[in-house]
């Protein structure tokens, strides 16, 4: 497979040229073009590989049948975490898996994503990667403000931005971790989103009210935000607040909003999610399309880590 490295290389080439060369347009032009074409092969080749591991092309009549067959039920709420890589290949992509999904959930379910924006965030926090300080007044004073129908979704996966694009699915207004929501209850699930990330006036709550299921697609428990509404409300020795902060519009005017929340760790979401696998017997796995898939009741989930985590997280020895 190409590196893309490869990308990289020729961009910052191109940039090179266009400091240095100031009438080398067409070397600069050839650059990016030379780019596009790299990039382009290699996502190519990453659908030539999912194409050379699947049986049979996966369609949503295909991915409803499987998603039946593990358990999901019409009329349910379910929350959906979600890899597309994983289900082999799919036709018709994205939009695929999220008709298979509203066709099973029906018009009387709820379908929810979550739509997270961690970009919109003091750039002094980042790790991954971080950026330059000297970047740091710039991006403070240039990043977009927070906007449901534009701001695309960051590290959630492609099904999910596909998702929150649908007309008619409703997005909350969180500048950090939005859910979006279709179906029934998609107005009550995204309406009131308090900038307390994942706390009693979150989406996850709201799923949690109306006894709602988890269905993880391809990814394991250490995606499962479910597990943040336990960290709300369970109590440990040390439990740490923090104060985030992100670009919003206030009075028609971009303004960066800090609030008090608490300091969130998803370091022991899978040891979770497994301990509530084989002790509750309430989760359910199977195939849908090529991806391992787990279907569970998110409220027993919550209600098992808000003990488990009052029991095993412990204080940090020391400040790092």
């Amino acid at each position: 497979m190409r590196d893309k490295s490869v990308v990289v290389s020729l961009v910052r080439a191109g940039a090179h040229a266009s400091t240095e060369q100031p009438s080398s347009v067409p070397v600069l032009a050839g650059l990016v073009e030379m780019a596009v074409t790299s990039e382009n092969a290699l996502m190519a080749e990453r659908e030539g590989e999912l194409i050379e591991r699947t049986q049979q092309p996966i369609t949503v009549r295909s991915l409803a049948h499987d998603l039946g067959a593990l358990g999901v039920k019409p009329a349910t709420t379910l929350l959906v975490h979600s890899s597309l890589s994983s289900l082999g290949w799919v036709c018709g992509g994205p939009a695929a898996v999220i008709l298979a999904l509203e066709h099973v959930v029906g018009p009387a379910g709820t379908l929810v994503m979550p739509t997270h924006s961690s970009d919109l965030s003091d750039p002094a926090r980042w790790t991954s990667p971080p950026v330059p300080e000297s970047w740091w007044a710039t991006i403070r004073a240039e990043m977009p403000p927070f906007d449901p129908d534009l701001t695309p979704c960051r590290r959630v996966g492609v099904i999910a931005e596909c998702f929150r694009k649908q007309q008619t699915v409703r997005r909350s207004w969180h500048p950090q971790v939005s859910f979006a929501a279709w179906g029934l209850r998609a107005e009550e699930v995204t309406r009131d989103h308090s900038l307390a990330r994942f706390g009693e006036r979150s989406p996850l709550a709201k799923v949690y009210d109306a006894d709602g299921w988890v269905l993880l697609l391809g990814v394991t428990h250490a995606s499962n935000t479910s597990l943040h509404l336990a960290e709300y409300r369970a109590a440990w020795p040390g439990k740490r607040t923090v104060r985030p902060s992100a670009p919003m519009m206030v009075d028609g005017n971009k303004r960066w909003i800090d609030w008090d929340d608490i300091e969130i760790d998803d370091h022991d979401f899978a040891t979770i999610g497994d301990r509530f696998a084989h002790q509750s017997g309430l989760q359910r796995e199977g195939l849908v399309g090529q991806a391992t898939a787990m279907l569970l009741p998110q409220r027993p989930l919550v209600d098992f880590a808000v003990t488990w985590m009052a029991e095993h997280r412990k204080a940090p020895t020391s400040d790092t």
